[in-house]
Order: C-alpha cells, then structure tokens, then sequence
C-alpha cells in the first residue's frame, strides 16, 4: 500500500474511533493486493485503484464501527468482495460474521481472503437469503443484519426480518438521500420494526456522503 493511502487508512480509521494495530494495517495491506490482484481476472469490484478501495470500501466498511456496541453476531447480506463483513471482523475479533452472497466467485475470493488473514469466527456462504434452506439454517440467529448493497430498503427490512433475534439491529448502509426511502416506507413494514436513528456523515478524505439507517426488531 502507497505511503499516502497507508496514512488515509489510518487516520480515516480514527475518524470512527479506532486505532489500528500495526498487525491489522499489514492486514488490511494484504487484502488490498490480494484484491487488486483478483480483480484482474474477475470483475469483483468496478474500483480499481488503491486510494478507490482504501475510501470507498475499507473506510466505508469500518464507518459502522460506532454502531456495534453490544453486538456479538452479526450476518452481511451481499457482501460482495468482503464489505463491509471482513473489515468489521479485522478490527472487532470477537464478533461472529457470517458473509452470503450470490455470486460464487465472490464467495471464493472472500473464503481465500479469510484463509489468507488467518480470520476465526467467521464464514462465507454463497446463496441466496430467499432460499429456504439458507433461512432454515441461519433463522433467528443473529444480533445484526447489515446490507451495503440493496438498493430496496423496504425489501432489506422484510428479508432480514426472520434471521435476526428478537431485539436484533438491522444496519442499513446508504448514500445520500436515505430520508427519503424512510418515509416511503409502508405502514405494514414500519410495524415490524423500531426505526432507531439514522446517521449521516461524509467518508473522510472525501465528499461521498454516506448514511447508516438503524432498526431493531420488535
């Protein structure tokens, strides 16, 4: 990692309140290339360059840092290339993460980036949270259920609905105009839910404006 994305992702960490152990920013160095170097052969992500993944993917995977207190299990719907699961587990190694996606080649490369890091406590299934055995096995286990990539807020909030426990925090990360999709929400789905708080912030070193919506299941 070049010296100035090194200092980004350090003190773009701090941002959220951590202080990242030399260990972890060799870690997240490793992940940095290893992605690079996938992203070669497999389109895992349409961000190319070191800085690209150090704001948009790192930084933004540990914007949700602040909000995990009392959290010990947490499941990462379409998760991608890792985010924000992987960082997450980096930086908190007690918390159980358990990462599903879709789409088998990102299931592979994050089961080697697991591997390679040497991460316990955490797991990568490829599959849908549709199916009906994805749903039997993972039902009603989890504190938390965080999604970056769902577009649809209304059909997050349903679909997490049966893997959290009762109480549990659905995490839902956004861009800018996440007020909007809030109030579109339908009355049938506000009634499963607590909407507690929605944060807002730009991610640091930048001008992409983020949000972070935070339910609790009734």
């Amino acid at each position: 990692m070049e010296t100035e994305n090194r200092r980004l992702l350090i003190e773009g960490a701090k941002a959220f309140g951590i202080d990242l152990f030399e260990k972890t920013i060799e870690a997240f160095d490793l992940y940095l290339r290893e992605l690079l170097k996938w992203n070669e052969k497999m389109n895992l992500t349409a961000i190319r360059s070191e800085k690209g993944i150090v704001l948009k993917h790192f930084l933004d995977s540990l914007s949700v840092f602040p909000h995990l207190p009392g959290i010990s299990s947490l499941l990462d719907i379409g998760s991608g290339a890792g985010f924000p699961g992987i960082p997450l587990k980096m930086i908190q190694p007690s918390l159980e993460v358990t990462l599903i996606d879709s789409v088998r080649k990102k299931i592979d490369f994050q089961s080697h980036i697991i591997r390679t890091l040497g991460l316990k406590g955490i797991g990568a299934i490829h599959g849908r949270i549709q199916d009906r055995e994805i749903l039997e096995s993972l039902g009603g286990r989890f504190d938390a259920v965080i999604a970056r990539a769902f577009s649809d807020l209304n059909a997050l909030l349903l679909l997490s609905f049966p893997f959290l426990k009762k109480g549990g925090i659905l995490l839902a990360m956004k861009g800018e105009g996440a007020g909007e999709e809030l109030k579109r929400l339908p009355l049938s789905t506000r009634n499963r839910y607590r909407w507690i708080k929605t944060a807002t912030f730009s991610l640091p070193f930048s001008s992409f404006k983020r949000s972070i919506l935070l339910f609790e299941k009734g």
